[in-house]
Parts: structure tokens; sequence; C-alpha cells
């Protein structure tokens, strides 16, 4: 006798919510893994970040944030989630951050390559005018007043509310992902390898970000 479509279309949607979620290691709260960073415990025994949740074996997932992870790797939860002793490095928060960061300028490289993004001052304010800008990107260590008139260039534009305006990364983080010295002002325009470095920007700032801070737009 065969199974009931109806009973198998809820096994496969419950197998899939199953998927797509996990539980938190430091909460024990179950979450989408949208929301959860995945680690894995390397050949020498050591917990490290595994950021595209590829790598073989058990992992352990933690809640998507800086906070979050300093907290996990303090009280050791790997230990007692793989139920077995492991070495978790002290700034395993940090390490975190730096291979987000790595795939950020990676991702950024490659917009570039595309076309895809614009630096300079001048460049930049002319990918607002023409409302192609997706981000505005400003080095973290900008001066105040070249950061004031981008910002009142974008809020002149008709994209004002749809362009998010980020500085997580510094002018030379910027400039060796570019390949110049130093980049303050840049600027994503539309096309898949923004998109794609959109994404990382986002996943950046969330991890970085207080629970309570959005993205400005």
């Amino acid at each position: 006798m065969g199974t009931d479509p109806e009973q198998q279309l809820s096994s496969l949607s419950a197998k899939k919510a199953r998927v797509s979620s996990r539980q938190c290691a430091l909460s024990r709260t179950v979450l989408p893994v949208s929301e959860l960073v995945r680690f894995a415990l390397g050949p020498d025994g050591s917990i490290m970040p595994d950021i595209d949740a590829k790598a073989p074996g058990r992992g352990v997932w933690v809640r998507f944030g800086f906070a979050a992870v300093e907290q996990a790797a303090k009280t050791n939860v790997f230990s007692r989630s793989l139920k077995q002793r492991v070495r978790v490095p002290q700034d395993l928060a940090q390490i975190t951050r730096t291979r987000l960061e790595q795939r950020l300028t990676g991702a950024l490289g490659l917009a570039r390559k595309a076309g895809q993004l614009q630096t300079g001052a001048t460049r930049v304010k002319s990918a607002i005018a023409s409302q192609t800008v997706i981000a505005l990107l400003t080095a973290s260590d900008a001066a105040p007043d070249g950061r004031r008139k981008m910002l009142v260039a974008l809020r002149g534009s008709a994209q004002e509310q749809q362009v998010p305006h980020f500085d997580i990364l510094t002018s030379t983080q910027l400039g060796l992902a570019l390949g110049q010295e130093n980049v303050i002002h840049a600027a994503l325009t539309e096309g898949a390898a923004a998109n794609s470095a959109l994404l990382r920007m986002e996943n950046l700032f969330r991890y970085m970000a207080p629970a309570n801070e959005t993205i400005d737009r």
C-alpha cells in the first residue's frame, strides 16, 4: 500500500525544517542556520570556524555574533557539545571575524573585476547620481567631513531609502581588497558579483553589531 502524498509532503517539510535549523550550543535554543555559525574540530584538536558549514565531521553551532562566540569560547561549550576535550583559541571570536572579513574582501575584489564597484569620491557620487548603487562603503577611519559629504550626496538621491551604508572595513583593508593603496569611499553597483559582496557585508555587520543595531539606510 502506497504512502499518502500528504504524509510524504509533511515528512519532507519536517525534514527540511530540521536541516535548516540547529540548536545553539550556548543558549540551547533552536535557531535557523542563517542565525548561527558552525564550528568544526580540526585535525589538531582545535575548534575553528567553519563559515561555509562544509567541514566534515560533527560541528557545533553558536548564535551568529561576536559576543555570543566570545562567550562560547570562555565557557567552552564545544567540549560539552562534542563530549570530548577540545582546544579553544581564546581569540576565537576575532578569528571568526577575520574569516568573515576575508570572505568580504575577496568578494569586493571580484565585484571590482566585474565592473560593479566604484572607488573615489567623484566616481562614487557619479554612481549615486545614476541610481545604480546598491551599497555605499566608507572606510572606518575616514575623516568625518568626507563621510558627511558622501552621505549628503546619498540623501539627495532618489535611492536614499534603499541604499545601505557600511563603515566596517579600514581604508587599508579596502585598498588591499581592491588593489589600491588606500580606499576611503566605494560603492557597489547593480550586478551578481556586487550582490554577493553585499550579502557578505551584511553578514559581517550582523556579526559585529549589538543585537539591537540595524544597518544604516
